[in-house]
């Protein structure tokens, strides 16, 4: 018998309510590409070759709070002005999570528009000899 491991993974699926309100957040806010909608239960974004379902609870032990999605960005100031620009309402400013030895992992925490936890997430790299600054408030 052939062992497998299970690596890749294919699909995400985040819990909604308002399947509209939610396809127009993350296509319109979010810029994600849009690939297809099974109505009126599920639409589907290509997350750079991650498949995301956005999906109507079928049954009530589906209907909770999805895992907490990372989007990883090349630079989160960046990222972070651009969402806010579109109407997205951060819980966190970009902030230092934590100080690596090649890197610095910075966070910032929304909410898309059903309610789920969503984050913007980047690996500064270190600058010899320099300690990593706070973004000013």
């Amino acid at each position: 018998m052939k062992d497998i491991s299970l690596g890749r993974i294919g699909q995400i699926s985040v819990t909604v309510h308002d399947l509209e309100r939610a396809t127009a957040f993350y296509k319109e806010k979010l810029g994600m590409k849009f690939l297809f909608s099974v109505p009126p239960k599920m639409a589907f974004f290509d997350c750079d070759g991650i498949r995301l379902m956005l999906g109507i609870p079928e049954r009530p032990d589906l209907d909770h709070p999805s895992s907490i999605l990372y989007f990883k960005v090349e630079d989160i100031e960046v990222a972070y002005d651009a969402l806010v620009k579109r109407g997205v309402h951060f819980e966190t400013k970009p902030m230092l999570i934590a100080p690596m030895a090649t890197h610095d992992l910075w966070l910032a925490e929304f909410r898309d528009s059903e309610n789920n936890v969503l984050a913007l997430m980047c690996e500064k790299a270190k600058e010899s000899g320099k300690e990593p600054r706070a973004r000013a408030t």
